[in-house]
């Protein structure tokens, strides 16, 4: 195994909250069952997922590209100089690294709930950029109240980048409620940077979701593969399969785990029944027309500087600053 580079530290914050297993247990006790898509990414998940990003079907990541391209020096420059570069959910970081390229952070803090994504996108980042403080924090970011001292240094502004879409996986409520949280993190003088999914053609969306090659599918029943391996469950993986849904009201696609039989499954001690066609819901991604994020952008806190996106506007990215009030309780808090 290569040494760490010099330049890359890495912190387990010990923020999980509740556990696979308790998580796991409360979901599927729950009608209709759920799962938390948190517990996707093991490594196998985390290798699925980039795979899905790969897909002729996944729009999402090479429309980001794209825009993120065409406007990287607008982006660039709409941001503070040599600032700390916060990303949650950092996976491979293969757009992050551009990013740096172009605004040249001062440091770079990656957090992410998959332990090997997290040492292997930063390490990479570190050895590509080596003049780089990079900043490697092992968390589920949605539970993390602070982060450590040494993330960020004294006086540079701080610019949270949260690409992907990832936002979509957050109801329009738990939206607002992580966007307030993220105001503790940057202070009164930060920014945010994030990629957000625009509402299509459901037939689109659903073929993003359920790819025909079964990438998706396979992602969806690792999370089965994982129960079975961590906590000693009896999924019969073959006696599910992988369902993907548009729901044109809430705007939203779902993902569902469906039962094919009658069955029982033990999971950590426990029996859990499953009825045929009976599902557990393991994801969903929201949709947003512009005005709609900005809208709740505003209600979380934040005031949209700049809008940018592709000729079809299949895909945005959004500069925030928080709101003044906002501003003023995250200076109070820090």
């Amino acid at each position: 195994m290569d040494a760490a580079p010099a330049n890359l530290a890495i912190v387990a914050a010990e923020c999980f909250g509740t556990s696979l297993r308790d998580d796991v247990l409360a979901g599927l006790a729950a009608r209709p069952k759920t799962l938390p898509a948190k517990w996707f990414y093991d490594a196998s998940g985390s290798e699925l997922f980039e795979a899905i990003c790969a897909t002729p079907e996944y729009y999402v990541t090479r429309t980001e590209l794209a825009i993120l391209d065409r406007h990287l020096d607008a982006i660039a420059a709409a941001l503070p100089p040599a600032a700390v570069l916060i990303e949650p959910g950092s996976g491979a970081g293969t757009k992050t690294r551009r990013l740096i390229e172009a605004c040249r952070p001062s440091a770079y803090v990656a957090i992410d709930i998959s332990r090997s994504m997290l040492e292997a996108g930063a390490a990479a980042t570190a050895r590509l950029f080596p003049a780089l403080r990079v900043l490697a924090i092992h968390a589920d970011y949605t539970r993390l109240e602070a982060l450590p001292g040494e993330a960020l240094p004294a006086g540079a502004s701080r610019v949270l980048y949260f690409p992907g879409s990832t936002i979509g996986n957050f109801t329009p409520e738990d939206t607002r409620a992580f966007l307030e949280r993220v105001a503790r993190w940057i202070g009164p003088a930060g920014s945010v940077l994030i990629g957000v999914d625009t509402r299509k053609d459901p037939a689109v969306l659903e073929a993003a979701y359920d790819d025909r090659a079964g990438v998706t599918a396979r992602f969806n029943l690792n999370l089965l593969a994982r129960l079975n391996a961590e906590l000693g469950a009896s999924f019969d993986l073959s006696r599910f399969r992988h369902r993907a849904r548009y729901d044109a009201q809430l705007g939203r696609v779902e993902m569902h785990l469906e039962s094919l039989v009658d069955q029982q499954v033990d999971v950590a001690g426990v029996r859990h029944a499953f009825c045929r066609g009976e599902t557990i819901h393991t994801e969903n991604s929201y949709k947003y027309v512009p005005e709609a994020f900005r809208a709740l952008a505003a209600e979380g806190g934040y005031d949209c500087r700049s809008t940018w996106t592709d000729e079809q506007q299949a895909f945005a990215i959004y500069h925030l600053v928080p709101a003044a009030g906002l501003a003023a309780a995250a200076g109070r808090a820090r």
